[in-house]
């Protein structure tokens, strides 16, 4: 029997990484997109099931879920970000984030819980940051909303665990994503210093931890980093 996986953002980035990852497990591969229509066709015609919502409304989500019908794993992958000085962000801007990094996590995830729950089985993915667990100067609300998601997850295992339901979360560093394209040339070599690796990581290595959590039947609720070692302290 096929299984099947939903990625939120899923037609780009990371979360096309983490797609193409599926794709080659024979998955049914499913993904979210909100805007980027360009590369949601580019998606389809490799073989994904491309559905537009913006995962922060409820109604939109519980769309998708209703053409679902089953799922076997979950990839909370979409996310915003927002680069400003706490005394220069508006609190639209500070509940956009919470909606979108956080907000649509518990969406997606509560839906998912009741298919999951029913088959007693199921995985549950949310992508967090090297900022929810270091914290980030410029970047507190966005860093406070990926912290947010990795408590969620060490909790919702907790919860959904003996229901046979797994949740982890994957907690990238500094990834070469278009995301990370404001930052200047001086400010990525600010970064590389940082960073043990010598490097930014690709969407592919972080597609890899996924599918590492995919594989191993025994791991629940842990935050997986991969960030070349930026987190160590």
């Amino acid at each position: 029997m096929i299984k099947t996986v939903l990625i939120t953002g899923g037609v780009r980035g990371i979360g096309l990484a983490i797609a193409k990852a599926f794709l080659q497990k024979n998955y049914r591969v499913c993904a979210t997109y909100s805007k980027d229509v360009d590369s949601a066709i580019l998606a389809r015609e490799i073989g994904l099931e491309v559905y537009r919502a913006d995962v922060s409304k409820e109604e939109e989500v519980l769309s998708v879920f209703e053409r679902l019908k089953t799922l076997d794993v979950l990839v909370n992958n979409a996310g915003v970000s927002l680069i400003k000085q706490v005394q220069d962000t508006s609190y639209e801007e500070f509940q956009r984030l919470f909606a979108v990094n956080m907000g649509g996590a518990f969406l997606c995830s509560r839906e998912a819980a009741k298919l999951m729950i029913g088959q007693k089985s199921g995985l549950i993915v949310n992508i967090s940051s090297v900022w929810g667990e270091v914290g980030a100067s410029c970047e507190s609300v966005y860093a406070a909303s990926k912290a947010a998601l990795v408590g969620f997850t060490k909790s919702l295992a907790k919860e959904l665990g003996y229901s046979g339901v797994r949740v982890n979360a994957v907690s990238p560093g500094v990834i070469d994503t278009a995301m990370n394209a404001c930052f200047s040339e001086a400010d990525k070599r600010g970064l590389i210093e940082e960073i043990p690796a010598g490097r930014f990581g690709t969407c592919d290595e972080v597609a890899k931890a996924v599918a590492f959590l995919e594989e191993n039947e025994y791991i629940t609720g842990i935050d997986l980093p991969v960030n070349g070692g930026f987190s160590i302290v």
